[in-house]
């Protein structure tokens, strides 16, 4: 895909990758959907905090996974997608997955390995792995050019 990177950030605590996500909350636009892998407690809520702290939203975000999709409103709409029990892609469909992809807002879709065949080919998708200490998270744009909007260079030092 033009114009796609990734980058692989070490965050050493929970507050580290908040910063990292408020960073790149604030590039995000209407549209932008997160594709969130990771194993359990990896710290893709965790993340999906820091989205919301970027975007403004000034409620808790916790764990959607007995809700399959949450709204918050910020800055941007804030669409949590929990895809944890998710025994088939259809299952999300269902639950009006397309129609929140066309609702101007972002979504940020929690274990989207699962779902991965109905995520748009165009997204960021975050991978979650434990360390001995702290979490590697790799961000890979695909094809959102992502490197190319404004204020992306806060990626080289983010929650600076």
């Amino acid at each position: 895909m033009p114009n796609a990177f990734s980058l692989t950030f070490r965050s050493e605590g929970e507050e580290q990758t908040i910063r990292l996500a408020e960073t790149i909350a604030c590039l995000l636009q209407p549209g932008d959907v997160l594709g969130l892998e990771g194993e359990l407690g990896a710290g893709k809520t965790v993340f999906v905090r820091g989205i919301a702290r970027g975007l403004g939203i000034g409620v808790p975000v916790r764990s959607p996974s007995f809700v399959m999709i949450s709204h918050l409103k910020g800055r941007l709409d804030l669409f949590h997608v929990d895809a944890y029990r998710v025994s088939h892609p259809e299952q999300l469909s269902e639950a009006g997955f397309q129609e929140i992809l066309e609702a101007d807002g972002v979504v940020a879709v929690e274990w989207a390995d699962k779902v991965a065949s109905i995520l748009p080919s165009r997204r960021l998708r975050i991978c979650l792995r434990h360390l001995e200490r702290g979490r590697e998270i790799r961000i890979e744009d695909l094809g959102l050019n992502f490197a190319q909007r404004r204020g992306a260079e806060a990626l080289a030092n983010p929650g600076d």
